[in-house]
């Protein structure tokens, strides 16, 4: 080992900062945090670190740097280009037995700082020893991608309660699993939600039990985007790990399901049309079930939930059985598919609202206000639209749309397979026929369409227009 991980308190101390960039501000400001009462002292101060300073009440020095500054101070950091000076900062720390850094500069310090992941009080330090501060970094942005930022409030509801968890419990391994419990549970997910009372509430009923496992479970109802994996969200990912049973439908691409923790039970209830796996109510009871049977459940559904997806009424069912649910966002294939299509959904040139409308007619003529749906200065996109193409564009015709307005149809959207198809409203039809595109599938009509050939950029689209890409 290198270096020792330690944490200096430095609440009220006094810190010495030799010099007044850039870098110095950069330092200061994670001083700050820290409650260190930071001493500057430079012959030219940042506009921003003179403020800073002010804000905080600490101490600037416009002029030389002495030896005698050193004294009284917990910490020394000398931050300037002066490669004589940081020398000089360095060898009187030493001698008088103060920590100093020298930034960028690891022969001259005797200490370092790590790259830090703060959810206060859960703070986490990553170091490379000097040797590679990029490395640091990266492994740093990976644990921020996955350690919520409501740590921090969950830390604190731990410390608050700690003392009561510690009269409750005699033995340090019964204070020990009950917080493995309560920490992988429901009080923490009350927590991520966001329902901090809730959770300090079922936290003080677990103590005064004596047993957080008399609890039922969480259904999480989680969008799985259009199929890319680097599309999910953190917060998808996170619950997708820790799920113990996961229900998922037909757009869930395997790519996204194989994200899901390696021993949760999964679970197939997909819909196609005119064929359900499973039917909607059996779903519903499925997750009551293993809900009430203390299991984290994930809901997996492609897109977003909210959005064409029955999240509503799932939800109204779980809302109704008491069993308590988070809801997680995901991209919609609207926004994604047209993203990676090269097709813009709003420009000021050509759309100035954008509707989704579902394609998936209950009959095959009445169910969509097309006088809306031909005004003009807006994108329309249809959902499960594929196989009633001929419909839509025939009700978009009859009520008025114009025979040239732009449509493309974009096919297993942000996959390797991707395929977009462009045209327009009287030869749309002809065309798909003869490229039988797939679905997935989503139909994108207006004149934000045109923009397509110029901005494609995903997969092979170079051929627009009569082409299919």
């Amino acid at each position: 080992m290198e270096y020792l991980p330690l944490f200096f308190d430095l609440k009220g101390r006094q810190v010495l900062l030799v010099g007044g960039g850039d870098v110095a501000l950069r330092k200061a400001r994670l001083l700050i945090r820290a409650g260190a009462q930071i001493t500057v002292v430079s012959l030219d101060v940042h506009p921003e670190l003179q403020a800073l300073l002010e804000e905080s009440h600490g101490q600037i020095i416009i002029g030389e740097y002495v030896s005698g500054l050193i004294l009284g101070k917990t910490l020394v950091l000398a931050a300037t280009d002066d490669e004589q000076l940081n020398e000089q900062v360095y060898h009187d720390a030493v001698a008088a037995n103060v920590p100093v850094n020298v930034v960028d500069n690891p022969p001259l310090c005797t200490f370092i700082f790590p790259a830090i992941v703060d959810r206060s009080p859960i703070v986490i330090g990553i170091s490379s020893g000097g040797q590679s501060p990029v490395l640091a970094r990266l492994l740093r942005s990976k644990l921020e991608s996955q350690i919520p930022v409501s740590f921090s409030r969950l830390g604190q509801l731990v410390g608050r309660l700690r003392d009561k968890v510690k009269a409750r419990f005699n033995s340090v391994n019964e204070r020990r699993v009950f917080w493995e419990k309560v920490l992988n549970g429901q009080v923490a997910e009350r927590v991520f939600a966001g329902q901090d009372a809730e959770a300090e509430a079922l936290l003080l009923a677990q103590i005064e039990a004596g047993n957080p496992d008399s609890q039922v479970g969480e259904v999480y109802l989680v969008g799985a985007g259009p199929g890319d994996p680097e599309l999910l969200t953190f917060k998808a990912l996170r619950l997708m790990q820790q799920a113990d049973i996961v229900l998922y439908d037909r757009l869930v691409s395997a790519e996204v399901l194989e994200m899901c923790r390696r021993d949760a039970d999964l679970i197939y209830v997909g819909k196609k049309r005119d064929h359900h796996a499973v039917p909607q109510q059996d779903i519903n009871k499925l997750l009551i079930e293993h809900a009430r049977a203390g299991k984290r459940v994930v809901r997996l559904k492609g897109g977003d939930p909210f959005i064409f997806g029955r999240g509503g009424e799932e939800l109204e069912e779980l809302k109704a059985a008491g069993i308590p649910f988070q809801v997680v966002p995901g991209i919609t294939a609207a926004s994604a598919c047209s993203t990676y299509g090269g097709i813009p959904l709003t420009h000021r040139n050509y759309a100035q609202s954008v509707k989704f409308v579902t394609g998936q007619l209950k009959n095959r003529t009445s169910d969509l206000n097309f006088e809306e749906l031909i005004q003009p200065n807006q994108t329309i996109v249809f959902y499960m639209g594929l196989h009633t193409l001929d419909v839509l564009v025939s009700g978009l015709l009859s009520h008025g749309k114009p025979e040239n307005t732009p449509i493309a149809i974009v096919s297993q959207g942000t996959s390797v397979q991707q395929k977009v198809l462009t045209g327009v409203l009287s030869n749309i039809v002809e065309r798909q026929n003869q490229a039988q595109l797939e679905a997935p599938a989503i139909i994108i009509v207006g004149e934000v369409v045109s923009l397509q050939e110029k901005l494609a950029w995903f997969g092979q689209q170079a051929l627009v227009g009569p082409q299919v890409n």
